[in-house]
């Protein structure tokens, strides 16, 4: 079973209890964009999820009620998007972008204002310091305009400096600002010029609910997007310790190419991009660097199929699951391991794992880890 009937894939046919289910599951407590999926996967519905959830981590362990997002707080969140002349975007719902569906943390949700459209074009992100030189930044100005004159979008976080940059170089040619906080909020408050010519000429994304306001926790989130919606990541200006880094090394993750433009030894801020070349990024001079360079890289990755939320059924008795549960908490630790491996030295079938995995992660017992790991909180 699919997590949607075929006719709930057409953007006008999911109904407003579809919708409003999604985005309760996609808000409730302890249900990252791993969890959901697995939770559909599982159940089929965001509905039947939700009726799950509470019984799944009272399995788990957990000793209080799960806090799950009401209907009201829902449609609230709906009726906020439509004031504000934005829309709900779902993990199923076909305008989302394959190359982002494809990785493992693909928001369950994404609240888009503007030109939908730019979605499903190619992008290269380009980002770097927030205190960049005005030399980095009428280079990534440039470098941004000749990119877009070439057919790329450009993706940035909207930040002080070279995402600025970045973004108004490709005001013509199509960019996508990803935000740290809600739909409506304005970080920094001097970029609000350029917030609204890119939700009038471009596009604006962000994972949280209006009204949120971007704290630290939210940056590498965001940076996760930015990464996850670009064939690569060109850092044009970056000290050993920035998120531009992160969102070069989330890049790198998921099979991404990597570019850096090299600086003077003697700048603190050409530290982490000549870093970066030290361990194989792309030396980037020119627009023409990086469009050689996504031309002998790898492929997007596949986007993710139907198959991906069909729903598992259990054939074990409730005395084999219990085994399974023991066996599965001495297997793991607080020292990350990857599911796989946890897979093959249980010997569990895989659907028997998952559900003991989602019972733990609901009952706060179980921490996702990058790259599929997974360790217990003790």
């Amino acid at each position: 079973m699919t997590i949607e009937s075929p006719a709930a894939l057409s953007p006008a046919a999911p109904s407003p209890e579809d919708q409003r289910d999604w985005l309760r599951l996609a808000r409730s407590e302890r249900i990252g964009p791993a969890t959901f999926r697995e939770l559909l996967a599982r159940f089929g519905t965001a509905t039947k999820a939700l009726e799950a959830v509470p019984e799944l981590s009272r399995r788990g362990g957990r000793k209080s009620g799960i806090r799950l997002c009401s209907p009201e707080s829902a449609e609230h969140e709906l009726e906020q998007l439509e004031r504000l002349g934005a829309r709900l975007l779902r993990l199923c719902d076909p305008d989302y972008p394959d190359i982002l569906k494809a990785t493992d943390t693909a928001p369950p949700v994404l609240t888009s204002k503007g030109n939908i459209e730019l979605l499903q074009a190619a992008s290269i992100a380009i980002v770097g310091a927030r205190n960049a030189s005005l030399n980095a930044r009428k280079l990534a100005r440039r470098l941004a305009e000749e990119l877009g004159a070439a057919g790329l979008v450009i993706t940035s976080g909207l930040a002080r400096g070279i995402d600025a940059a970045a973004h108004e170089g490709a005001l013509d040619s199509g960019t996508i600002a990803v935000l740290a906080g809600g739909i409506d909020s304005v970080f920094p408050p001097e970029n609000r010029q350029l917030q609204e010519q890119i939700a009038a000429q471009g596009l604006l994304l962000a994972e949280s609910a209006p009204g949120t306001q971007p704290k630290a926790g939210h940056f590498p989130r965001r940076n996760r997007i930015v990464a996850g919606l670009s064939q690569g990541v060109l850092v044009v200006e970056a000290a050993l310790r920035s998120g531009s880094l992160i969102t070069a090394r989330l890049a790198l993750e998921e099979g991404r190419e990597v570019f850096a433009i090299p600086g003077s030894p003697l700048d603190p801020r050409a530290k982490g991009t000549n870093d970066l070349i030290r361990q194989g990024a792309i030396l980037t001079e020119s627009a023409q660097d990086v469009l050689d360079g996504l031309g002998q890289g790898p492929g997007l990755s596949e986007p993710a199929s139907d198959e991906t939320f069909q729903s598992a059924p259990l054939s074990e008795s409730e005395a084999e699951l219990d085994e399974a549960r023991q066996l599965l908490e001495e297997l793991l630790s607080p020292v990350p391991i990857h599911q796989d491996e946890l897979m093959r030295e249980s010997g569990l079938p895989s659907g028997t794992v998952s559900l003991v995995l989602l019972e733990l992660e609901l009952a706060g017992r179980l921490e996702r880890h990058p790259g599929r790991k997974i360790a217990l909180i003790v």
